[in-house]
């Protein structure tokens, strides 16, 4: 019986943890920046075209997440200066049409925190970054019977050690990274 009793118990941990696919709904999720101008004010931006997939349990630990971004989707409400960014002289987004990250690690720091570590590559250079990730809670969609979660990722990235831009005065060096995502179960 007792024997019984802990190949249930030990099945029914194993079904909890499973892993499981998840993608990051479009329409509710954001992928923005920030980044100091003329050292006394922040401009915002954001990326419009990305798939971020990770790989969770259904409470999403353990997370291990794929990003894919097109440079070419940012987006600082300023046509102009889009297309500046768009240039040779930042992102040369017809050379580098990417942003990507492959995550290579994760540590749950709290209830409901975590960090995530991984390889960024950006402008052809790649370089290991940290984020910290929140789990702000999963549900189940009623329409679609499946897990959706919320998440909130933030970090802070150098630009110039990606060769984004050159060094100026006119822009800081670090760029403050915020991720809100939707994600689906899939």
């Amino acid at each position: 019986m007792k024997k019984a009793f802990f190949t249930l118990a030990f099945m029914s941990s194993l079904m909890l943890a499973a892993q499981s696919t998840w993608k990051s709904d479009g329409a509710h999720s954001k992928v923005g920046f920030g980044i100091t101008h003329l050292m006394i004010s922040e401009v915002e931006g954001h990326f419009s075209e990305f798939d971020i997939t990770a790989t969770a349990t259904d409470t999403f630990e353990d997370a291990e997440f794929t990003v894919d971004i097109k440079t070419t989707s940012i987006d600082t409400d300023n046509g102009r200066r889009d297309d500046h960014l768009r240039s040779a002289d930042f992102f040369d987004a017809e050379q580098y049409p990417a942003i990507t990250f492959k995550s290579t690690g994760y540590e749950k720091t709290g209830d409901n925190t975590f960090k995530v570590t991984g390889d960024l590559t950006m402008h052809g250079t790649t370089k290991p970054v940290t984020l910290e990730g929140k789990v702000n809670g999963v549900i189940t969609d009623q329409r679609s019977q499946k897990l959706k979660a919320g998440l909130k990722l933030t970090g802070t990235v150098n630009r110039l050690e990606f060769g984004v831009g050159g060094d100026t005065p006119t822009l800081g060096d670090e760029v403050e990274l915020t991720i809100n995502l939707e994600m689906a179960q899939q």
